[in-house]
């Protein structure tokens, strides 16, 4: 790098400098950015870092001067906060829809931005299982392109991959092509989910973004959401997946179950703090919420056990009582 240059881009080089090196346990003195500097072949002295760290003040930089445990600065306020990097680095982590190349990726840009030793102190607890995650490194072009599709209101064609195991206990594949009216993408039961329509049907479906490949955006323009939902004028991705159980699609209705107390805070977590109780008692409690039924809420249900009984409605009943006289019959 050229001297006069050096000169020139030395405030901010004093910048990255205190956001790589420096943090509250580790402030550093004028001695030792210039010596940073140097290693960037950039000449400095300690007056002329005052200036630099004044005008970063002046621009807005949350710097701050400490005696302890040593005379120095460090960047106080940072675009993320440390407890912020450990959940987003957390949920990147455990993530199986982001492969583990990328993974690698994104836990080195959030490490990036912390100082090097908040990094190092980090890193000793960061660990995630290569086998679970997704082997698909397509997911995040598919994401922009899906997201540009629902934007501009275009259909897309995809390749859907599933796996299945074959007579000879083989993991095998099927491929099939779709054109689908792409309404919302979501983030449930551990997997990121594309929300759209089949163009051949009048229903929504669900597919995992990890499963598909070669997202094609076309010229035709998406069929209208309200032709195939409850929703008019916004697709609310909120509301529907809140009725959802496991992802699985279907009509909602109006289910009443009754409720163990020893069940209350699970019941808290999926459904909110807003329930409607139609009916308590000091053993339980009538629980009304709207639904789509499935064999995924069949399957939610029969895990409470006797903590949970469906009042109405009678399909649903019926489904329960069903499932749970072919699980008797496996052990008879």
């Amino acid at each position: 790098m050229a001297k006069q240059s050096g000169q020139k881009l030395k405030v901010l080089y004093v910048f990255d400098i205190l956001t790589k090196y420096s943090d509250e346990e580790h402030p550093l003195n004028a001695a030792e950015i210039v010596r940073y500097l140097e290693e960037k072949g950039i000449s400095a002295e300690r007056k002329s870092v005052y200036d630099d760290i004044a005008a970063l003040e002046y621009y807005g930089c949350d710097i701050i001067k400490t005696d302890t445990p040593k005379v120095g600065w460090f960047i106080g306020e940072r675009a993320f906060e440390i407890p912020e990097i450990f959940l987003l680095s957390d949920a990147v982590r455990s993530a199986k829809f982001i492969s583990a190349k990328k993974t690698r990726e994104l836990l080195s840009k959030l490490n990036g931005m912390l100082s090097v030793n908040q990094a190092k102190r980090r890193e000793k607890g960061v660990y995630f299982s290569v086998a679970v995650k997704s082997g698909n490194e397509e997911i995040y072009y598919n994401i922009d392109k899906i997201s540009r599709a629902i934007e501009d209101k275009r259909q897309i064609k995809i390749k859907y991959y599933q796996r299945r195991f074959d007579s000879n206990r083989q993991v095998s594949q099927s491929i099939k092509e779709m054109t689908l009216n792409p309404y919302a993408l979501c983030w449930q039961d551990d997997h990121y989910y594309l929300i759209g329509n089949h163009i051949k049907y009048d229903n929504l479906i669900h597919l995992r973004l990890d499963r598909i490949r070669g997202v094609e955006v076309l010229e035709g323009t998406a069929r209208h959401f309200s032709e195939v939902s409850e929703y008019k004028d916004c697709f609310d991705t909120s509301d529907y997946v809140d009725k959802l159980f496991g992802m699985y699609s279907g009509e909602s209705e109006k289910i009443e179950l009754w409720c163990s107390t020893q069940i209350s805070e699970q019941l808290i977590d999926r459904f909110g703090e807003d329930i409607h109780i139609t009916k308590s008692s000091k053993d339980g409690f009538h629980l009304s919420v709207n639904a789509v039924i499935s064999d995924a809420l069949v399957t939610w249900i029969i895990n409470y056990g006797d903590c949970l009984r469906v009042i109405k409605p009678t399909r649903l009943i019926e489904m329960v009582k069903e499932r749970a006289e072919k699980i008797l019959e496996r052990y008879k």
